[in-house]
């Protein structure tokens, strides 16, 4: 997901977004734990993307 698209949408979009992306994050190491998770940077992507919507719903509440 591109920063671009999460510009676009509502802080409620975006906390939706946000519980998904830590659900999916949770998942993932649990995952890893149990040696299910064969491909280990999909884990990388979603620290990424929870990164990236937390930064735009600080720059829409600083504005």
């Amino acid at each position: 997901m591109k920063a671009t698209e999460l510009r676009g949408k509502d802080q409620a979009a975006l906390a939706k977004e946000l519980n998904e992306l830590l659900k999916a994050q949770f998942g993932m190491r649990m995952q890893i734990a149990t040696q299910q998770l064969n491909n280990t940077s999909q884990l990388k992507k979603v620290r990424r993307d929870i990164a990236r919507v937390k930064t735009v719903m600080n720059s829409k509440e600083a504005k």
